[in-house]
């Protein structure tokens, strides 16, 4: 990797190397059609990782934002090429009940600094994929993987009910 930046988020997702396998992971072609997949399967996942049905869906947001991103921008919407998805739980890095989520293409590289959302003032419609994964997710760090392609590493942390903590 020669470069990776971070969205601002309070905490860093753990580099992509430090998880090792993937629990679960996800092949994908470059088509709108199979976002849904993507959808699904972390929504699911994040479900069973404790989190509630609101968050599953914000998490799955997240990840459909970030696929699109991938499509449009860095395989200029042709459908023959290949994103794949990983999944890990977070609590054997983090001591934390959470899911992280990579997100890997063989896309053009781009410099992650300069992987920003846009002013949500303007009106208009599109753009706003970075600024969602940016307000869904505790954190976000986009890289670029050597030789080729991006990486996306995004983390979020399942919040404690507190009417189960007083037992």
């Amino acid at each position: 990797m020669s470069e990776a930046a971070t969205s601002n988020t309070t905490e860093l997702p753990p580099p992509f190397e430090s998880l090792g396998q993937p629990e679960m992971r996800l092949e994908l072609l470059s088509q709108p059609r199979y976002l849904c997949g993507g959808r699904s399967m972390v929504e699911s996942v994040a479900l069973r990782l404790g989190f509630d049905e609101l968050n599953a869906g914000q998490i799955a947001l997240a990840v459909d934002e970030a696929l699109a991103i991938v499509i449009r921008h860095g395989y200029d919407k042709a459908t023959d090429r290949r994103i794949w998805m990983s999944l890990w739980p977070a609590e054997p890095t983090t001591g934390k009940e959470g899911i992280h989520i990579a997100i890997e293409d063989e896309a053009k590289q781009v410099d992650p600094a300069g992987i920003k959302s846009r002013d949500v003032s303007e009106v208009r419609p599109g753009g706003l994929g970075v600024y969602l994964i940016e307000q869904i997710m505790d954190a976000a760090r986009y890289e670029q993987r050597d030789p080729i392609g991006m990486r996306l590493m995004m983390t979020k942390f399942a919040k404690k009910n507190p009417s189960n903590d007083k037992h």
